[in-house]
């Protein structure tokens, strides 16, 4: 009886230091997703009563109609936006590959190597309102650092930020530089850490050169730091863009920048659609969680095996 007594006290002490955590997270978490996904059913524009329109909703969104011209989408912005945000999402091999050739750069012990890392880290720290300004600058067709160089060798730029071809590419760029040397180095520079020096001398006895004891032994090495990379930046990628968008280009040229997340804050908060945005949100959650599961299947099977 002792002992059940000292376990029960033991437990409700452990359940007193949880209790912040539980009510954070059903408060901050739980409360608001299950909210949203109430919302989602419904037409609410912050000034009326919510009322209930079923899936009309996620119809409304993802749907097709006929037409005279044929079959339309019910809302042509939701597919362009969303090929936008996939389309952006070509930075991340980029990202992956750029960080883990400075990752097998500054892995080496060459001479102030810990100031290079450190330099090639800060733009991921950095990363926020700021540099989205510092960037727009950098784009201004007028007095902008690319076209200032660019103008200095003979070459015309672009309008990076109001050329619909440009827009796109133009982000892109931004996003390689500032995850180059981010949260990936600093991964794959562990990884190539622990790699046992004993397999590459294995590879040189056996005559493989530098490339081949790359694919033989460094790339099998860092596989699960890039399936995890891989993984993060398919999450994070697809739910990027709102703040960058807003400060670089408005969604503009005509949409041609807006990202999925960006279509969430317009419908949210300059159209008043909030049932409309929380659709929005839920089918990004479950475009995000089918590409993880479909990523995960494909990648973690070959990882374990």
């Amino acid at each position: 009886m002792k002992g059940s007594g000292i376990r029960r006290r033991e437990t409700l002490i452990a359940l007193a230091f949880l209790l912040p955590n539980i009510i954070g997270f059903f408060a901050f978490t739980a409360g608001p997703v299950l909210a949203s996904l109430l919302l989602s059913f419904t037409s609410w524009d912050l000034l009326t009563p919510p009322q209930w329109v079923g899936l009309g909703n996620f119809w409304e969104l993802i749907g097709f109609h006929r037409s005279v011209d044929g079959v339309r989408a019910n809302d042509p912005d939701f597919w362009k936006y969303l090929y936008n945000t996939i389309f952006m999402l070509m930075s991340l091999p980029i990202n992956i590959a750029t960080s883990l050739i400075v990752a097998l750069i500054l892995v080496k012990n060459i001479r102030f190597t810990y100031v290079y890392r450190l330099v090639f880290f800060l733009p991921s720290i950095l990363a926020g309102i700021a540099i989205y300004y510092l960037w727009r600058w950098i784009y201004n067709p007028d007095y902008g650092l690319f076209n200032s160089i660019l103008a200095f060798i003979g070459i015309d730029g672009p309008n990076w930020l109001t050329d619909p071809n440009w827009v796109k590419p133009a982000i892109i760029i931004m996003q390689i530089w500032i995850m180059i040397g981010g949260v990936g180095m600093v991964l794959y520079i562990a990884a190539l850490r622990n790699v046992n020096t004993e397999l590459y001398e294995a590879a040189e006895i056996d005559g493989a050169n530098p490339w081949q004891s790359f694919w033989a032994v460094t790339w099998p090495s860092v596989m699960p730091v890039t399936f995890f990379l891989f993984t993060i930046g398919i999450i994070n990628g697809l739910q990027w863009g709102a703040e960058a968008v807003m400060v670089m280009t408005e969604g503009g040229p005509f949409g041609a920048s807006t990202t999925l997340g960006y279509y969430i804050y317009l419908k949210a908060y300059q159209d008043f659609e909030m049932g409309y945005a929380a659709t929005i949100s839920w089918i990004l959650f479950v475009l995000i969680f089918g590409l993880t599961l479909l990523n995960w299947k494909k990648g973690g099977g070959s990882i374990e095996d």
